[in-house]
């Protein structure tokens, strides 16, 4: 049995990301699933084999069940990259009301809405492909930004992601060239419901 299902989103028409493009970036997504699930089949099948050696024998899969481990958290944070990422555009644009707690959080740590997404979107243009990412720190009760490398290389342990925002060149390919990602991001701000990130910015506490 799958430990993870895909999710359905209810993604609207958007401004400046096409249908074509959130269609063929839903097929990448479903394909998170598909492998992190199947890595963890694998995981379970070869760990077996080991516990079925005679003891004292070296284990014959070591190398094979470290390379999956090592799969899994670029598979498994595929997955939960892309569902922060999608719910985000569900619903449709929605501003981020003048005084709520997620608007007082990122004014205390930036000076404005406007001073945040200006530094939101210089690290969305960082060479590579990966993420922009805003984090929420229980511990410290701050937000902070982050770059993550491909799906899962620089995550920041025990933050709660807030906003996620893909930066592969699938998330944009069919709507803009390799030289005009900024279009995508600022696409993406236009289309971002900040009603949905602010809900995570309340269960993230």
């Amino acid at each position: 049995m799958d430990k993870f299902i895909p999710k359905i989103f209810n993604i609207p028409k958007l401004h400046g990301i096409s249908e074509k493009n959130i269609e063929e970036h839903l097929k990448l997504y479903d394909g998170y699933v598909t492998n992190a699930n199947l890595i963890l089949k694998k995981i379970e099948q070869y760990t077996q084999e080991d516990a079925e050696l005679a003891e004292g024998k070296a284990s014959k899969n070591t190398y094979i069940l470290g390379e999956l481990q090592r799969r899994f958290s670029f598979e498994f944070d595929g997955m939960r990259n892309h569902e922060y990422y999608f719910h985000s555009l569900e619903g449709g644009p929605a501003r981020l009301p003048f005084e709520n707690a997620l608007t007082f959080a990122i004014e205390k740590e930036w000076g404005s809405i406007d001073k945040f997404i200006d530094r939101f979107k210089v690290i969305a243009m960082t060479r590579g492909v990966g993420w922009a990412m805003l984090y929420y720190d229980k511990e410290t009760d701050n937000l902070l930004t982050q770059w993550v490398e491909e799906q899962h290389l620089g995550h920041l342990t025990g933050l709660s992601p807030i906003l996620c925002l893909d930066m592969w060149e699938h998330a944009y390919v069919y709507d803009y060239a390799t030289s005009e990602k900024k279009k995508y991001i600022d696409a993406f701000f236009a289309n971002l419901n900040w009603e949905v990130i602010e809900e995570n910015f309340k269960k993230a506490h």
